[in-house]
């Protein structure tokens, strides 16, 4: 493994399969599986919206994300085979601020790994910015996942006895960018998410909140393609969490931020411009929670 996967490997652990497939509490009928995208991002409030506006998506653009026909297994030819995964149709435009909700067991985990180019789909065709994701090889995922992909993770995934600052700077090392360059983005990234007081502090010196901002100020490192969060407020209380939510609202809004939130919480995917909805591993367009 090169240092690059390294890099990675400290981030993100290994994925897993799902074994329990209990669909979400729902009295709703489920509309037909999304094929394509139907709504546009929009501007969203610092403060707590009770849902973002949804408008018509603009589909001349290219996709930064394009899944057909996804489908994961797991233990394949044994009897324990299991399909988490049936067929995902998904795109993903420049600028969406999209939320994939769904409860424990409904295959959004699994679907974030692939996303997130952590684990490769059994079945279907995966683009990412333009990266044919099934064919790369796993030295060519490992600089895809370190250009292309802010990672920011519900427990944070920060480097213990390592300031905020060198934490930032870590992805822009493994990319190539000489120590200045990496110092001076560094400190602007922690300045944009509200740390530039605490640059020197490392994660035992800081709560929670704090944490998960220098870990969003890391996943802007490499002006990444797609932001993707997995439950990013799960492990803070509502006060923190809401902060970090609205730090990833003035990302959207100020800097054009492509961001996927992967969530259980319906309240918070209805403040995102678009929401699909996993349920047994099939995805539909819109909320169903």
């Amino acid at each position: 493994m090169n240092l690059m996967s390294e890099s990675i490997a400290s981030q993100a652990p290994d994925p897993a399969p799902t074994s329990e497939m209990t669909p979400p509490s729902t009295a709703a009928t489920p509309a037909a599986p999304v094929a394509a995208p139907v709504a546009a991002p929009a501007s969203a409030p610092a403060s707590a919206p009770a849902s973002a506006p949804r408008h018509a998506l603009d589909t001349t653009k290219e996709a930064i994300i394009d899944m057909k026909g996804i489908v994961k297994r797991f233990n394949i030819g044994t009897p324990n085979e299991l399909e988490v995964l049936h067929g995902i149709d998904l795109k993903v435009f420049a600028g969406d601020f999209l939320s994939v909700v769904g409860s424990s067991g409904s295959g959004k985990s699994t679907l974030m790994n692939i996303m997130g180019a952590l684990d490769k789909a059994t079945e279907g065709t995966y683009y990412l910015d333009g990266v044919n994701v099934e064919e790369a090889s796993d030295d060519d995922l490992s600089v895809v996942r370190n250009r292309k992909i802010g990672f920011v993770f519900q427990n944070f995934n920060l480097i213990g006895r390592t300031s905020a600052l060198k934490n930032v700077e870590l992805p822009m090392m493994y990319a190539g960018m000489r120590a200045n360059e990496r110092h001076e983005k560094a400190m602007a990234l922690l300045k944009l998410v509200e740390m530039d007081e605490r640059l020197d502090h490392t994660p035992a010196e800081l709560s929670g909140g704090q944490k998960q901002r220098v870990a969003i100020a890391r996943a802007m490192a490499n002006d990444p393609a797609i932001i993707l969060a997995d439950e990013p407020t799960g492990a803070l209380d509502t006060h923190t969490g809401r902060l970090v939510m609205d730090i990833f609202h003035k990302l959207h809004r100020e800097e054009g931020k492509t961001i996927i939130l992967i969530t259980h919480n319906p309240e918070l995917a209805e403040e995102t411009s678009r929401v699909v909805t996993m349920t047994d591993g099939i995805l539909y367009e819109g909320s169903l929670l």
